[in-house]
C-alpha cells in the first residue's frame, strides 16, 4: 500500500474500520461457503480485535493515527474546561503578539538589509572622537571634498556611496501656493548602478549626472511615492517641480521595494549630490559615505586605507587657524575612521531607538516567559488532577512516550491557537507602536511585510512556547507511578514544588518589568516637566520662506501685520524657534583669551524676549537699528562659565567666524535667565542672542516668526496667519506652522513611548503573575482539603489555616522578589543612557514593584484562604 494511501487512511476513521469489519467478515463467509461450522471458523480465525487493529496498523501510519487521536482528546479537554483554556490562550496569545510585534520592529529598523545587491558587505563610514562639549561620540557626516579623495583610494576595494540627509522639503508641480511637503535625498549618480537596481520607468542615474556642481537637475521618484502622488502614471516621467530656487526634470522611477538608505524614513526624490551648494565646501558635512566592498576585501583594509586620508584632510583644515581654541583643535586632529555594518541602512532614528527596542525585546520575553510559567502551572496542575486517569493508562499498558505526546500535543493546541490570535495582536500593535513615533511635521515610515521572517519568527516562537508550557506536565505524566496514583495519589507536597518554582520565576521577572516601568515613567515625567526657561503656552512657531534674501524692513513690515491679526497678543522673530533641533555654535574669547567654552546663538529680533517670555536679569533689550555683530543678550550659563560670575554687562566677548582666522566682537548688554536651545537633555549651555546679520550677508531668505495668541487654541491662528503673510508680500509662504509645545514634545517621544509600552508590559505581567498565584494556591487548597479539614476539626484557629495555606508561596513570593531585584540592579546599567534625571536606587522606584507585587499577593491569595476556611470537617470526614 502507497504511502499516500496510508496518510488517507488515518483521517477515514470509521469507513476504514468498516472496511476492514466488511473483509473479515467476509473471510469468515468463505470459510462457511466451504461448509464449515460458522461457531469453529470463528475459533478458528481467531481474535477479531486482534486482527482488526493489526489491519489497521497495515494500512494507516500508526504514529500519524496516534497524533491524530490525541489532538481529538486534547480539543475535547479544551472544550471541557472553556473558562480555564481561553484564559490561557488569550494570555499566551498576547505574549506571542507582542514579541512578534517587537520583532517586526526590531527587524525593520535594524536586522532587515536593505534590497539592493551587496547589502552584506556595505558599511557607514563614521567618525569616532570627543565632540566640542568634550563627549565621546560618532559622527556620521562627511565633506565631499573628503570623500573624493577617500573613493579614489578605496577604487580597487569597492565602491563608495554618497547618501545625505533625509530631509523634508517643500516643492511645487505648479505655482507656489500649490506647494506640498516630500522627503528629498542627495544621492551619488553612481548608487543605482552599484545597488544593482533597475528602472521602473525612464531612466536611473549615472556617474555623467554627477559631475558637475549646480547640473544637472534631474529627478528620480521612488516607486511608493510615484504611485500615491501620481497613481504610477507613465506621464510623470518629463515633469517639473521647483524646489527652492532649482527646477527639476522627472527622468525615472526606482525599482519598487526601494526606499532609501534611511530606516525610517521613505525617500520621495533623489536627486544629484551635485545639486547641493554644499559640494564644494570642504568645511561642511552634510551626507554619510556608505562604503561597498568586494567580496575579499575586509573593512579593518579598507579603514587603515582611509584612515591617513582623513587625517590629512583635518590637518589641511587646520593649518592657519589662528581663532581655534588649542583643545578643539586638538579634538579635532584625533578623530579616527570606523566601518560600521550598515547591511540595513544607517538612519539618526536607528540610532537613536536601537537600545529603545533593544529594551522593548527584553520586555517582551519577560513577559512571555511570565506566561509560559502561568500555563505550565496551570497544566502542571491539571495533570496532577488527572494522576488517577493517566496511572489507569500506564496500568493497560500506555507507554511513556505515548502519555508524554498526548500531554504536549494539548500543549500545541494551546500554542497554535495563542499563535493565530498573536498574529492578529502583532498585525495591529507593530503599526501602532510607528504611529506612536512619528509626528505631522516629520512622519515615520517602516516597511513591515508579513514575509516568511516574520512568519519564521512566529512559527519559532509559537514552538518554543509549545516546549515551554508543556514540558514539565509532560515530564509528571511520564512519571507517574500507577501503584501509588491508584491508591490515593503521591504526597500533595511534592507536586507543588515545581509550581512553587514557577511563581518564583514569575514574581523575579515581573519584579523586572514592574522596575522598569518605574524608571521609564520617572525619566518621560521629569525629562517633560522640567522648566524650559520661557513659556510655551498659546505659542505658534511660524516658519516663512521667500524665494530670495530679504531686507530687515520686509521682515518687519510682515511682523508688523502679524501682529494686526484678530487673537495675536504678541509677535516677533528669531533664525528658528526654541527646541527646533538646529544651532549654531561657536567658541568664545573673553579678555583675549580662550574659554573653551561652546556657546550657542541664536538671530533675534528686538521684543523676542519679552515675546517668549523669558525672564530679564539686568540689562536691555536689542533697538531697531542694532546688527550683528556689536551687542548680544547672554544667559546665565554663559555668565558662570566664561565671565566667572561677573556681571557681564557692558563687557565684552569674542566668537570665532567658522574660518578658523577671524573673530567676531560682542558688547553685553543683557543678560537673561538660562533657557532651553537645542534639546531637552543635555545641560544647558552658554548662550548669546544676537541681531540679525545684514541681509547683504547672504541670509535673510528664512525668518520663524513667534506668534502668542489670546485663545487658548494657537493653531486656530492658522489660516489667518498665512493669509496676512501670502497677502502682504506674495513672494513670501508660509512653509510650516508648529506650536512650541510640539516642538518640546517631539523631544519626548522616545521616553513616552518606553513609558507607554512598559507600563502596559508591566500590568499585563502583574496580571499573569497573580492568575499564576491564585492557581497554585487554589490548587493547594484543593489538595491539602482532607488535611484541613482534620485541624479544622481539632481546634485550628483561621489564623493558622490562612498561614499553612499560603506560608510557601509567600516564600517563593519573597524570593522571587529578591530574585528581581537583583536583575533589575544588574540590568539597569545597560539602559542608563535612556535614564533621565532618576536613579535605580531611588525608594520610590524600588517601593513601588515591591508594593504592586505585595497588592497582587494578597489579592490572589484571599479566595484560597476563604476556601480553606470554608472546609466544613463533619462534610469532609463523613465522605472520607
Amino acid at each position: 500500500m502507497s504511502i499516500w494511501s496510508r496518510i488517507v487512511n488515518v483521517f477515514r476513521g470509521d469507513s476504514l474500520s468498516r472496511d476492514i469489519d466488511e473483509e473479515l467478515e467476509s473471510h469468515l463467509a468463505e470459510a462457511v461457503e466451504h461448509g464449515r461450522n460458522p461457531e469453529e471458523a470463528r475459533k478458528a480465525f481467531g481474535s477479531a480485535l486482534r486482527h482488526r487493529e493489526q489491519s489497521r496498523d497495515v494500512r494507516l501510519l500508526t504514529w500519524l493515527d496516534s497524533l491524530r487521536a490525541d489532538m481529538i482528546f486534547g480539543w475535547r479537554q479544551l472544550k471541557k474546561r472553556k473558562a480555564t483554556s481561553a484564559a490561557a490562550i488569550l494570555s499566551m496569545a498576547l505574549a506571542i503578539g507582542a514579541c512578534t510585534a517587537a520583532f517586526r520592529l526590531i527587524d525593520a529598523m535594524l536586522l532587515r538589509p536593505l534590497p539592493v545587491a551587496g547589502a552584506d558587505r556595505m558599511y557607514l563610514v563614521a567618525r569616532e572622537g570627543v565632540d566640542p562639549i568634550g563627549s565621546m561620540r560618532i559622527s556620521e557626516s562627511s565633506e565631499y571634498p573628503l570623500f573624493r579623495r577617500m573613493r579614489a583610494a578605496m577604487k580597487d576595494q569597492g565602491e563608495l556611496i554618497a547618501v545625505s540627509y533625509a530631509n523634508r522639503v517643500d516643492l511645487t508641480y505648479g505655482s507656489d501656493d500649490q506647494m506640498e511637503k516630500a522627503h528629498r535625498q542627495f544621492v551619488s549618480g553612481w548608487m543605482f548602478n552599484v545597488f544593482g537596481l533597475r528602472p521602473a520607468a525612464g531612466r536611473l542615474f549615472t556617474e555623467r549626472d554627477d559631475l558637475t556642481p549646480g547640473t544637472p537637475a534631474y529627478a528620480v521618484l521612488s516607486h511608493e511615492y510615484w504611485t500615491r502622488r501620481f497613481a504610477a502614471d507613465p506621464k510623470a516621467i518629463g515633469r517639473t517641480f521647483r524646489s527652492g530656487n532649482d527646477l527639476y526634470e522627472i527622468i525615472g522611477v526606482a525599482p519598487e521595494g526601494f526606499t532609501g538608505t534611511e530606516p525610517g524614513a521613505f525617500i520621495d526624490v533623489f536627486v544629484p549630490t551635485m545639486m547641493n551648494p554644499s559640494v564644494t565646501r570642504s568645511d561642511s558635512s552634510w551626507f554619510r559615505s556608505l562604503a561597498v566592498l568586494k567580496p575579499e576585501v575586509s573593512p579593518e583594509a579598507v579603514r587603515s586605507k582611509l584612515d591617513p586620508l582623513l587625517r590629512a584632510f583635518q590637518e589641511e583644515r587646520a593649518r592657519g587657524w589662528s581663532s581655534q581654541t588649542k583643545l578643539f583643535i586638538s579634538r579635532f586632529l584625533n578623530q579616527r575612521l570606523v566601518l560600521e555594518p550598515a547591511a540595513s541602512g544607517a538612519s539618526g532614528m536607528q540610532r537613536s531607538y536601537r537600545l529603545s527596542l533593544w529594551v522593548l525585546g527584553v520586555l517582551v520575553v519577560l513577559v512571555l516567559t511570565i506566561a509560559c510559567a502561568n500555563v505550565a502551572n496551570l497544566l502542571t496542575a491539571q495533570a496532577s488532577a488527572r494522576a488517577r486517569e493517566i496511572a489507569l493508562r500506564v496500568s493497560i499498558g500506555a507507554g511513556r512516550l505515548r502519555l508524554t505526546q498526548a500531554v504536549l500535543v494539548e500543549s500545541s493546541l494551546l500554542g497554535i491557537l495563542a499563535a493565530l490570535l498573536g498574529g492578529l495582536f502583532a498585525w495591529w500593535a507593530a503599526p501602532f507602536v510607528v504611529s506612536m513615533i512619528a509626528s505631522p511635521e516629520n512622519p515615520t515610515r517602516l516597511l513591515l511585510p508579513v514575509d516568511w521572517r516574520v512568519m519564521a519568527f512566529g512559527l519559532a516562537a509559537a514552538i518554543a512556547v509549545t516546549f515551554l508550557i508543556g514540558l514539565a506536565p509532560a515530564l509528571r505524566a511520564s512519571s507517574v507511578r500507577p501503584a501509588a496514583a491508584l491508591k490515593g495519589g503521591e504526597n500533595p507536597h511534592s507536586r507543588q514544588r515545581l509550581m512553587h518554582v514557577l511563581i518564583a520565576v514569575q514574581v523575579a521577572f515581573c519584579f523586572v518589568v514592574q522596575m522598569a516601568a518605574g524608571l521609564f515613567v520617572a525619566t518621560s515625567e521629569r525629562l517633560a516637566n522640567q522648566s524650559t526657561g520661557f513659556s510655551s503656552d498659546r505659542l505658534l512657531a511660524v516658519e516663512t520662506t521667500a524665494k530670495r534674501p530679504q531686507t530687515q524692513a520686509v521682515w518687519d513690515e510682515i511682523g508688523a501685520k502679524l501682529r494686526e491679526t484678530p487673537g495675536v497678543e504678541a509677535v516677533a522673530s528669531s533664525g528658528w524657534p526654541l527646541l527646533s533641533g538646529n544651532g549654531w555654535n561657536g567658541f568664545i574669547w573673553v579678555d583675549g583669551k580662550a574659554t573653551e567654552a561652546l556657546s550657542y546663538f541664536l538671530s533675534v529680533s528686538p521684543g523676542w524676549i519679552d515675546a517668549m517670555r523669558i525672564p530679564v536679569i539686568a540689562g536691555r533689550d536689542f533697538r531697531p537699528n542694532e546688527i550683528y555683530p556689536g551687542v548680544a543678550i547672554i544667559n546665565q550659563a554663559m555668565v558662570k562659565q566664561c565671565f566667572g560670575g561677573r556681571n557681564p554687562i557692558g563687557l565684552w566677548f569674542e566668537k570665532e567666524t567658522g574660518d578658523g582666522v577671524s573673530r567676531d566682537r560682542f558688547q553685553v548688554i543683557g543678560l537673561v535667565q538660562d533657557a532651553r536651545y537645542r534639546n531637552m537633555r543635555e545641560p544647558i549651555a552658554p548662550t548669546a542672542y544676537v541681531p540679525y546679520r545684514p541681509s547683504d550677508s547672504g541670509t535673510g531668505a528664512t525668518r520663524t516668526f513667534l506668534v502668542r495668541s489670546t485663545g487658548s487654541d494657537p493653531l486656530a491662528l492658522s489660516s489667518s496667519l498665512r493669509q496676512q503673510v501670502s497677502s502682504t508680500r506674495p513672494e513670501l509662504r508660509v512653509s510650516n506652522i508648529r506650536t512650541q509645545l510640539s516642538l518640546i514634545r517631539q523631544h519626548t517621544v522616545r521616553e513616552r513611548l518606553l513609558a507607554t509600552l512598559a507600563v502596559f508590559f508591566a500590568t499585563v505581567a502583574m496580571l499573569l503573575a497573580g492568575v499564576g498565584l491564585y492557581g497554585v494556591l487554589d490548587y493547594s487548597v484543593l489538595q491539602r482539603k482532607r488535611e484541613i479539614g482534620i485541624r479544622i476539626a481539632i481546634g485550628a484557629s483561621a489564623r493558622d489555616i490562612a498561614r499553612r495555606v499560603t506560608v510557601d508561596g509567600l516564600w517563593m513570593v519573597l524570593a522571587g522578589g529578591a530574585a528581581g531585584l537583583l536583575l533589575g540592579r544588574i540590568g539597569v546599567r545597560y539602559v542608563e543612557s535612556l535614564l533621565y534625571g532618576v536613579k535605580s536606587n531611588e525608594p520610590s522606584i524600588l517601593a513601588a514593584p515591591a508594593a504592586v507585587i505585595l497588592a497582587v499577593t494578597l489579592v490572589a491569595a484571599l479566595p484560597a484562604v476563604v476556601r480553606a476556611l470554608r472546609v466544613d470537617p463533619i462534610l469532609l470526614l463523613r465522605s472520607e
